[in-house]
């Protein structure tokens, strides 16, 4: 996407963090651009998007720290800054103070320049053509769709042709060297069978899969290997893009970013994680749970080490005990076994090509999921929202799955989002209510999550955002 022309200036020190500046050239769809999208861009006001794309660009260009919090990264780099400088012939960014670790030799990585303008191009795009755009509803399930269809379509992530190979990979950022590495075994038997790797796009359980997967893909001389990673502006500055995703796109929220996981993926493989992949867990679930979507087949393994057999023993539990036996059905739990793992998923996708072709379903995109708004519209995690949650068994079973999925979110949001951080310290804990029978083993899960250093990175203490309220 971007060509590597840069001027450069020596990496100078603001603090103790290295900085460099830099000017830097796009060759493809960013060469030119509107004056009224360049001003909106330079809008530092409430209502421009300056400061989202700001922040957005500096954790991309903050790959491969040891960061997980969106409000220290900005505080520690205060004084970047990114512009867009128009010529005549199109367009350059001007960066200002960011992070050295970007560049080589004064110059930055081609991999980071790409995704720096990925930056560029999502936010002009989600904006101007989603938001403002009357074409799409975004109000209603089959508008909301339909935007997802375009940003994934915009993005060059819709790719016909292509039997479905597929695999979406879930799991945390912070999980232990044990874990990580079992990722990297499973990501590369997928890579052995041709398949290729969809993340979250940050570390841990993210680059794992797609580090081994390249591996595989080396093997089997495949060289035109799918490495795509799926991230929303309040996720990207705690999860920052890690160095081997190619294809990278920024969803407008969690919940556009989730069903974009779905429709794009022919399967998902869970490995050890915190909150962040409860709420994915919760997420797929609810979906799957919806019974427009009985018949659908979509392969979904639980997978880690033998030493996080106790991790998923858990979470099978808390399934049981809040979603039932209807709920466990829907995935397999296989435990130190990448080989299996990766055949297992091999055949299930199997399934998936069959079914979309009896039904002339598009094998890049699943039109045929039945996604219900509860799991679609955009949930803001306010204290208010948060305490009024309708985490009861009275309701349906994929109701229920959607509310819980949206108490993860908050809690997500409270550990490492710049916002959901700041209105923490302002009114203090996000207060969980329900039936005790609900409420229960909600708090054992989160307390385990807490134990195993499974809500922060290593080294860093977890201090809970949340109360729960039996």
């Amino acid at each position: 996407m971007s060509h590597l022309n840069h001027s450069h200036s020596p990496i100078t020190a603001t603090g103790e963090y290295e900085v460099v500046s830099a000017l830097i050239a796009p060759i493809d769809q960013l060469n030119v651009l509107s004056k009224i999208e360049v001003a909106k861009l330079l809008d530092s006001s409430q209502s421009g998007l300056y400061k989202l794309f700001r922040s957005c660009a500096l954790a991309v260009l903050n790959t491969g720290n040891d960061l997980d919090d969106g409000k220290e990264l900005l505080e520690r780099y205060k004084d970047f800054d990114i512009s867009i400088v128009q010529e005549e012939r199109g367009i350059k960014l001007a960066i200002k103070n960011a992070p050295a670790n970007a560049f080589v030799d004064g110059k930055m990585i081609r991999g980071i320049s790409e995704h720096v303008f990925t930056v560029l191009r999502d936010v002009i795009y989600n904006n101007d053509e989603l938001r403002r755009n009357p074409k799409y509803n975004l109000q209603t399930s089959e508008g909301i769709t339909d935007a997802v269809f375009h940003m994934l379509r915009n993005a060059n992530l819709l790719t016909a042709g292509l039997d479905p190979n597929l695999v979406v990979c879930w799991g945390g950022h912070s999980i232990n060297r044990i874990e990580y590495d079992y990722t990297k075994e499973v990501g590369y038997q997928l890579g052995l069978r041709g398949l290729d790797i969809c993340t979250g796009c940050g570390p841990g359980a993210m680059k794992g899969p797609m580090k081994g997967a390249t591996i595989g893909h080396a093997k089997q001389r495949i060289t035109n290997g799918r490495y795509i990673g799926i991230t929303e502006p309040g996720i990207i500055a705690a999860e920052a893009p890690n160095p081997i995703v190619n294809k990278l796109t920024i969803m407008p929220d969690i919940e556009k970013r989730l069903e974009a996981f779905v429709r794009l993926g022919h399967g998902i493989i869970v490995f050890p994680g915190g909150a962040g992949t409860a709420e994915e867990i919760l997420y797929i679930l609810g979906l799957l749970l919806h019974p427009d979507n009985k018949n659908i087949p979509f392969p979904l393994i639980f997978t880690g080490p033998e030493t996080s057999a106790e991790y998923f023993a858990r979470i099978d539990k808390f399934i049981g005990d809040t979603l039932g036996a209807e709920a466990q059905a829907h995935y397999k739990i296989i435990i130190n076994d990448s080989d299996a793992v990766a055949h297992e998923m091999k055949e299930g996708i199997k399934k998936v090509r069959e079914f979309r072709k009896q039904s002339d379903d598009a094998y890049y995109f699943n039109w045929q999921l039945k996604i219900s708004p509860d799991l679609q519209q955009p949930f803001a995690p306010t204290h208010e929202n948060m305490r009024t949650l309708e985490l009861h068994k009275n309701q349906p079973v994929n109701q229920l799955a959607a509310n819980l999925r949206r108490a993860f979110s908050g809690i997500v949001a409270g550990n490492v989002k710049e916002d959901g951080i700041l209105a923490i310290e302002k009114y203090g804990h996000f207060e969980l209510h329900g039936d005790y029978e609900i409420m229960h083993p909600v708090d054992d899960l989160l307390e385990s999550f807490a134990r195993q250093s499974r809500m922060k990175l290593p080294g860093r203490e977890y201090i809970p955002c949340y109360k729960v309220i039996k």
